[in-house]
């Protein structure tokens, strides 16, 4: 696994605020703890750790951030083995530039439903693959898929252009990759879904490693969601 140098993930936190900001999307009081705050706060925020909220910057261990990789914060997530079930849901923004037409790759989830929103800046790019019976991609077979409520069928890899304001809904073991199209504006995606699992509900294509090595050349500003120590993590 490459790692990235926390001053690369440090500029690229920097700069997801400011698109944020442009598009008067706040975060939520510890999207703004640096670690110090962390550290104070850590006795009361045993839930936000142990659900994983908050950064997570990550080039999939591709050694390509530019390229391959997403800057995403983890607004809320449930648990799924809470009795209750009090909260069966997450929310996240996945921040992309469209200079390099950065990427989320391909991968499908064994659980997770999800609704993947452009809520601003330029076009997403999604394209869909059916999973083949051997684990690969179905390069034959067209995908239906649901774009905020109307069925849609789109060839396999097919890229379908979505704007700002709608949606896609992807389903278990539907393969999807998308990204931010080239020359139309950086990407603010938002994630709506069942509870976010990124430790067991990825499977990738090309083998990937979901969370990044960080090459510590400078502090963190923000610490990332694997890096809260902690005495126990429930698992998800």
């Amino acid at each position: 696994m490459y790692p990235v140098k926390r001053s690369e993930i440090n500029a690229a936190i920097e700069k997801a605020k400011k698109r944020l900001e442009e598009y008067h999307i706040s975060l939520p009081m510890f999207g703004y703890w640096g670690v110090q705050e962390w550290e104070k706060n850590k006795e009361r925020s045993a839930r936000i750790i142990e659900r994983m909220l908050g950064w997570d910057v990550t080039d999939f261990g591709s050694g390509d951030f530019d390229t391959c990789g997403a800057v995403l914060f983890t607004v809320r997530n449930g648990d799924k083995n809470d009795p209750e079930l009090r909260a069966p849901y997450a929310e996240k923004y996945i921040v992309l530039s469209d200079e390099t037409e950065q990427q989320i790759p391909l991968h499908y989830h064994i659980e997770k439903t999800e609704d993947i929103i452009n809520r601003g800046g330029g076009v997403m790019v999604v394209e869909l693959y059916r999973r083949s019976e051997d684990g690969g991609l179905d390069t034959e077979t067209p995908v239906d898929v649901y774009m905020d409520g109307v069925k849609y069928t789109f060839g396999p890899g097919e890229k379908i252009e979505v704007t700002p304001g709608n949606s896609i809904t992807l389903e278990p073991f539907m393969y999807h990759r998308f990204y931010a199209k080239k020359g139309e504006g950086f990407l603010i995606v938002g994630e709506v879904s069942k509870v976010n699992d990124d430790d067991h509900d990825n499977v990738f294509l090309v083998k990937s490693e979901r969370f990044c090595a960080i090459d510590e050349d400078e502090a963190p500003i923000h610490p990332l969601v694997k890096e809260h120590e902690i005495s126990k993590r429930r698992i998800l």
